[in-house]
Formats: structure tokens, C-alpha cells, sequence
């Protein structure tokens, strides 16, 4: 498999490389040659099957010669037994029709460990096989960065450093960060929101002297291997209700796109799904868009769902770019538009196609919180409130639709993530699994620095492993 960047003007890649690139040099985001495809036959099987071997069905035709199927299975074992859930991402009903997919049973209680876990296994496979050291950089705005640190810590072979919008993620998001002792991790609070800190993480990859000095890699979304990894929840998902005889909804939470492009992909691979919701808080971007054809940032607004709180949803380039033909000329000049102005036009092919593969709705935090209570008091079912914003937009986009369809809402984290916002709502605060009784009370280790690109790149070179008279030996 080869991959090909959405702004058409870097290298074309196979799969071992994008995993260590992470952004491409022109500054666009790779995407697969080709969408493989999976017959009904094939995802029939994954019902009852175990979520590692499932995986490796799914991602595998994206690997192609990069990682063996064997080398890949154990991969995959490895990063899920570790999980709080034997099904590592179960099903629960919450309703005749609805279900709450459980994607936060990793070390981290977020759905970024499902993706983390097996892309740090794969990357420093690679790593091992290529003697060589990478440097990680990411942002965050909450979740990524705990999942990332989480999983790479300890390792010889990376260097892990994450950006986060200081006082803007929950303490538990920020611990989960901050307390690993490990030298080869470091968070970084950065003043400044997360889109900030998503722009310094891009200009550094756009710094190519940079980048080549510390051998640069990233683990945002913007790493394909983390959409290909998401990708396999959706049909372990659809299988276990009856896919691919039976068409399947899902309600996605979602800011920087990551996630619904993952459905978008598990709908190209040949997966029936009927509807995919954008589910957005008051950071509503993406619902705007879907609605005016205008894609046009405003100023982020602080909710109890923090890892939505975003303007620029760097993985909705990868979308613009298939809804476009792959028009990568097209994908260019609205990047520059939104880099120069705020705002790009959807072309009119686009808008069309974009309404036509999703719905949207945003919700407030009044309906955040109405919606916890009512799923609680129904149910007897504690959502967190990004988890809340899904079943929200799905009740609103699909209230009158087949009710027929199962409609299933990913849940993105755990209640105990966000404990002051759930004690406000509900009265009750959510206790830690027992695994992480001492995260509260570790001692944490940080930098804040300005949002200056000059400082932080200053402070990676500084810390950093890769490219310093140490390389050659393997110290770490």
C-alpha cells in the first residue's frame, strides 16, 4: 500500500514511512493510494471474534510489506491486553436502538489508548528494525496527550513531547500527563489554546531543518496509523449488531475530525453505514460548516467537553480531499485561505457530498447537562459530557429515522476524567478505577512556556535524544 498526500506535492510513501513522517512536507496529511476493501464474508467474521484479531483484519491491507501479519498480531495482543474490558471496546444499550460504544477502558480511560497503544508498538518496531530514534511531538486537548506519553514511556527509541493549552484540559487529563517520571516524556503547557498549540506543532514539521535535526514524528491523527487503528472499532461495532446484514449509525464526538474520518473510512472499506454525526459542543465549526458551506474559525469557548474544544480540525483536510476527487490543487488554496483569512468555501461538489455522508448538531452545555441526567435517570448510564454531546446530536439528527438501525454513540472517555464537571451535573463524583488511586497525588513535572514556536523547538532540542552523539550507541 502507498500513500499520497493531500496536497500533492510530497513523496509518495509506503506505510512504514508515513507511520515515522507523520505530516508530509508539503504540509498536507497522507491518505491510502487506494480504499481496500472487505467483503460482507469478511465482516461477518469479526462477530464474537477477539478485538486483537479483528484488528489485524482491518488494518492489515494498509501495512501491506511494512509489518508481517504475525509480527502484527502480536503487536496488536500486546497493546490490548492491557485493557480494563476482556472486549476492549464493549457495547452497552441504552435504549431500544441506541447503544454506547466503550472506547475508554485503556490506561488512559480514553479512546485515544485504543489507536496508542498498537501505533507505539508499531513505531518502535519499525524503529528497531531501522536502528534508529525518533522524536515525537504532538498537541492536545486532553486526551491525545496522556494516551501518547502513556504509551511510549520507558521506550528506547523515542523522545515524546506534548503540547498542551495551559489551565484549558481537567486535572485528571493534565496528570495523566505530568506524573510519569520517565526522561524520555515531557508535557509541555503552552499559553495559549489548543488550536496554538496545534499551529506550533505543524510549524515545526514545516521547519525542515528542524525536523531533520531531531527526526521528527507525530502521533496527533494527523499520523495515519492512528485513523487506521480507529477504523477497527466501527466494525467491531457493526459485526456484534448484525453488520454486514444490517445497516449501523453512529454519533461521533468530535473536533479535529479524527475519529468520524475513521467511520468515513470504515464506510469506504465497504462497512453499511446509514448516518455519520458530527457531534460538536459550542465550539461548532464543523456543524457551521455542514450548514453554510463555509468553513470559518471563531474564538474557542472553554466546556466541560475540553478535547472539543477546537477550531481547526486538521483532519477534515483528509475529507476535503476525497470529496474533492482528490483534487489536491483545491485542498491547497483552502488551506491557504484558512491559514491567510480564518475561512475557506466548500467547493460546490464538496458541500453537496458532505451532506449527503454526514449530520451535525452541536450541543450547549445546558444540553450537556440534561442529557447526562436524562441518560442516568433512563438508563441508570453515567455519560461524561463528550460522550453527552453525541447522544445529543444523535437524538436530534436521527430521532425520526429507521428506527430499525441500531444507532450507536462512541464514548470518548470516562466519567472520572472530568470529575468537577460530572459532580456539578449530577451531584455525584466519579471515582478512578483502582489502577489509578495514585494519580491524584503523584508528583507532577512541567514547563510552561510562551506560545512561541523559537522556544519550543529550543526546549525539544534541548531534551531530545535523536540526532545527539548518543544515537550511535543506543543509550537510553
Amino acid at each position: 500500500m502507498k500513500y499520497v498526500s493531500t496536497r500533492g506535492e510530497a513523496p509518495i510513501l509506503n506505510f512504514e514511512e508515513v507511520l515515522l513522517a507523520g505530516l508530509a512536507r508539503d504540509g498536507g496529511l497522507y491518505v491510502p493510494e487506494r480504499w481496500p476493501q472487505l467483503d460482507a464474508a469478511k465482516i461477518a467474521s469479526f462477530a464474537g471474534r477477539p478485538f486483537a484479531e479483528t484488528a489485524v483484519e482491518v488494518i492489515h491491507p494498509f501495512v501491506g510489506t511494512s509489518v508481517g501479519r504475525e509480527a502484527l498480531l502480536e503487536m496488536s495482543r500486546d497493546a490490548y491486553a492491557s485493557f480494563g474490558h476482556a472486549a476492549v471496546t464493549p457495547l452497552i444499550q441504552i435504549d431500544t436502538n441506541r447503544f454506547v460504544l466503550e472506547l475508554f477502558h485503556g490506561p488512559t480511560l480514553a479512546f485515544k489508548d485504543v489507536a496508542m497503544q498498537l501505533l507505539a508498538r508499531l513505531m518502535d518496531h519499525v524503529l528497531q528494525k531501522r536502528a534508529g530514534r525518533a522524536t515525537i511531538i504532538g498537541a492536545t486537548s486532553g486526551d491525545t496527550g496522556g494516551a501518547a506519553i502513556e504509551a511510549f514511556r520507558g521506550t528506547s527509541n523515542v523522545d515524546v513531547f506534548i503540547l498542551f493549552p495551559d489551565g484549558r484540559v481537567s486535572d485528571v487529563q493534565r496528570r495523566m500527563m505530568t506524573t510519569p517520571s520517565e526522561s524520555n516524556v515531557h508535557a509541555i503547557a503552552v499559553r495559549g489554546t489548543f488550536d496554538d498549540c496545534q499551529a506550533l506543532v505543524k510549524g515545526m514539521f514545516n521547519h525542515h531543518a528542524f525536523r531533520d535535526r531531531v527526526q521528527l514524528s507525530g502521533v496527533n491523527s494527523i499520523n495515519w496509523a492512528r485513523i487506521v487503528a480507529q477504523i477497527t472499532y466501527y466494525f467491531v461495532a457493526a459485526a456484534a449488531l448484525g453488520s454486514p446484514h444490517r445497516r449501523v449509525s453512529f454519533s461521533v464526538p468530535t473536533g479535529n475530525f479524527g475519529d468520524i474520518f475513521a467511520g468515513y473510512g470504515a464506510k469506504r472499506m465497504g462497512l453499511p453505514i446509514d448516518r455519520l454525526v458530527i457531534a460538536s459542543n459550542e465550539n461548532d465549526i464543523l456543524p457551521r460548516t455542514l450548514e453554510s458551506a463555509t468553513y470559518e474559525t471563531r474564538g474557542v469557548v472553554a466546556t466541560t467537553s475540553p478535547s472539543m474544544d477546537i477550531q481547526v480540525s486538521s483532519n477534515f483536510e483528509r475529507y476535503l480531499y476525497e470529496a474533492s476527487n482528490r483534487e489536491s490543487s483545491g485542498v491547497r488554496r483552502q488551506m491557504d485561505s484558512l491559514k491567510q483569512a480564518g475561512r475557506f468555501e466548500l467547493e460546490g461538489q464538496v458541500a453537496s457530498a458532505m451532506r449527503v455522508d454526514f449530520a451535525a448538531a452541536s450541543a450547549g452545555e445546558d444540553d450537556v447537562a440534561r442529557t447526562v441526567r436524562k441518560v442516568l435517570e433512563d438508563s441508570q448510564y453515567l455519560v461524561e459530557p463528550h460522550t453527552a454531546c453525541g447522544v445529543h446530536a444523535l437524538k436530534y439528527c436521527l430521532n425520526d429515522s429507521d428506527q430499525t438501525v441500531p444507532q450507536v454513540v462512541l464514548a470518548t472517555a470516562h466519567p472520572a476524567k472530568f470529575p468537577d464537571a460530572m459532580e456539578a451535573i449530577t451531584g455525584q463524583r466519579p471515582k478512578l478505577p483502582e489502577r489509578l488511586k495514585s494519580l491524584m497525588s503523584d508528583k507532577e513535572r512541567f514547563p510552561v512556556l510562551d506560545n512561541d514556536q523559537a522556544v519550543i523547538e529550543t526546549y525539544i532540542e534541548n531534551n531530545a535524544r535523536a540526532g545527539t552523539d548518543n544515537h550511535a550507541d543506543g543509550a537510553g
